[in-house]
């Protein structure tokens, strides 16, 4: 499928050519484990699925189309695919990473990887000074997330990959939460791209995925290495799973943004609500790097599906979850269904207090992640839960 194809021809039709065998419209899933082989050495690009499987080539070609990259790797988690990029690491080697990251990056780094000897550095990648500050000369790789989970901070990555070149060190973005369909950090520089394809590639809240997308064939080919030797490889079922959702993700993505919009602008006078973060309003104060960063395939600003703010007591916080109907209390974002989260004990719980602290995390913040349901709806339950 030519690169010329436009963002949702690709998500339909890039790895999902019909079965050459049967005509089958729906390419089928390939169970098993091991391959025949014609001879000692002599096979059909198959000897064993950890390695490769064809359901998984396809779903990694659908991807890195997606991604606007050459080579897509997947992993049976998010968390996965990070502990495989960090995996490219040595000993004595130096990371920097965006400060509000997703928890279990935080753990994974602090907890695990630490002990292998890779160093860490944890930065506010809002702000280029503070990121260059910290470079040193064992510093291989920029990790950050943009927008960030849950505050929405934002990193320009355009920028950063312009830093990131000057030194001679590589620049991963993880993109969970713009999905690609709103935002493209290999377009913009970046090295690498990330995915928790649990979210909004899966979309429906019933599968785990993670994955990468590069451009740089050495680093893929070392991570294609990785994936096989560690053996985080996501099932055949799960890769084809996820294929079908990425031919819905572009209709899924901007629907549950613009329902997010919508909510954050109606939202936004309440005065049961103290403060409002979502990258899609004024008072942003990153608006502007938005409209620039995060664009749909038709170059329209794009700004996500999720919101959080704060309510003015943990009591207040309790008597909302008490009462939302149509939000379900649960970790995990990006599904058609909306979800409420407290980042602060759930997806974050296990980051420690002084780090929240310093990431500006409160016990009143609220998450919502924004489905595909009617706007209206989810605004009354939303404003009949605020009410007390």
């Amino acid at each position: 499928m030519g690169d010329k194809k436009r963002f949702e021809t690709r998500a339909i039709h890039a790895g999902n050519k019909p079965d050459e065998s049967t005509g089958a419209v729906s390419p089928p899933i390939h169970f098993t484990s091991t391959y025949q082989q014609e001879s000692v050495g002599q096979h059909k690009g198959f000897d064993y699925s950890r390695a490769a499987n064809p359901t998984r080539q396809r779903y990694e070609e659908n991807l890195a189309s997606l991604e606007g990259g050459k080579y897509g790797i997947a992993f049976a988690s998010g968390m996965a695919a990070t502990t495989a990029l960090f995996q490219t690491l040595e000993q004595g080697d130096h990371v920097i990473i965006g400060r509000n990251v997703y928890g279990g990056t935080y753990r994974m780094a602090v907890e695990i990887l630490s002990n292998h000897g890779f160093q860490f550095d944890f930065v506010d990648t809002r702000y280029l000074n503070q990121i260059e500050d910290a470079i040193q000369p064992n510093t291989k790789w920029i990790f950050v997330e943009t927008p960030t989970n849950p505050l929405l901070e934002l990193c320009d990555i355009k920028s950063t990959a312009k830093l990131c070149q000057t030194h001679g060190i590589k620049l991963a973005v993880d993109n969970t939460f713009m999905s690609p369909y709103g935002q493209n950090p290999l377009a913009l520089g970046a090295t690498l791209v990330l995915h928790s394809a649990t979210k909004f590639i899966g979309g429906h809240s019933d599968v785990i995925g993670g994955a990468l997308i590069t451009n740089e064939k050495d680093l893929a080919d070392q991570l294609y290495f990785i994936q096989k030797s560690a053996g985080a490889v996501p099932s055949p079922f799960d890769c084809w799973m996820l294929l079908r959702s990425t031919k819905t993700l572009a209709l899924r993505v901007q629907k549950q943004s613009d329902n997010a919009l919508d909510l954050a602008h109606r939202l936004e006078s309440n005065s049961q609500i103290r403060s409002m973060r979502y990258p899609g309003l004024k008072s942003h104060p990153q608006h502007d790097l938005v409209k620039k960063q995060q664009l749909n395939p038709e170059g329209i600003p794009i700004f996500g599906s999720i919101i959080s703010f704060e309510l003015e007591s943990v009591n207040a916080r309790d008597q909302f979850l008490s009462k939302i109907k149509l939000f379900t209390l649960a970790e995990s974002l990006g599904g058609v269904e909306s979800l409420v989260c407290i980042p602060y004990e759930m997806t974050h719980g296990s980051v420690p207090p002084v780090m929240k602290k310093k990431m500006g995390l409160s016990k009143k913040l609220i998450r919502l992640s924004v489905g595909i349901e009617h706007v209206d709806d989810l605004y009354d339950d939303i404003t009949q839960s605020l009410f007390h």
